[in-house]
């Protein structure tokens, strides 16, 4: 990441906009912004497959569910944070993997500019892939300041998006079971 060039461009932002980048207040923000988008867009330099590596063979055929993982990403359209919690499902085929695994794929997807639809399916698309489970199911809801703060300044409003794939999918049975289980979602 090119933080000497993020600097650049903030000073550029504060002139632009009226104010003089080298006031007390705002001599360190080119830094201090450069720093935070290093730490906000780490997942573009990481590979989230990385963590499915690791699979352990389990005779269990039953859903396995981890709810309410906290995540943040920036929007790509205003570059304004929007945050909330993902919810995973997958079902196994004789393998599983370990739940702070799944919560890592959500961290690194989610710490790129991103839309929360393409976020909601990379997360689906890369369990159903790398664990070859027979369903995964994928909820994710958040809040998006670029709709609170600004435009239509709906606070409050929360944005529910959902991936499913599979058996998870295509069975009634099952669709309706992970669906229970995903429920008590969080908002």
């Amino acid at each position: 990441m090119d933080l000497e060039r993020i600097e650049n461009a903030v000073r550029e932002i504060l002139s632009a906009v009226g104010e003089e980048p080298g006031r007390e207040g705002l001599r360190e923000t080119p830094r201090r912004v450069a720093r935070m988008y290093e730490e906000l867009f780490r997942g573009l330099k990481e590979d989230p497959a990385q963590h499915l590596k690791t699979a352990f063979t389990e005779r269990y055929d039953e859903l396995v569910v981890l709810r309410d993982i906290p995540f943040n990403s920036m929007c790509e359209h205003h570059l304004m944070p929007f945050e909330g919690h993902a919810n995973v499902a997958y079902l196994p085929d004789g393998q599983v993997v370990g739940i702070s695994k799944l919560a890592r794929v959500v961290d690194d997807f989610s710490h790129r500019p991103q839309v929360q639809e393409r976020l909601t399916s990379q997360i689906a698309d890369l369990l159903m892939e790398k664990v070859q489970a027979k369903g995964v199911a994928v909820v994710m809801t958040a809040t998006h300041t670029c709709m609170t703060c600004r435009g239509i300044r709906k606070a409050g409003s929360v944005m529910v998006t959902s991936a499913i794939r599979g058996l998870c999918r295509s069975d009634a049975r099952t669709r309706g079971e992970v669906m229970s289980l995903l429920h008590g979602c969080s908002s």
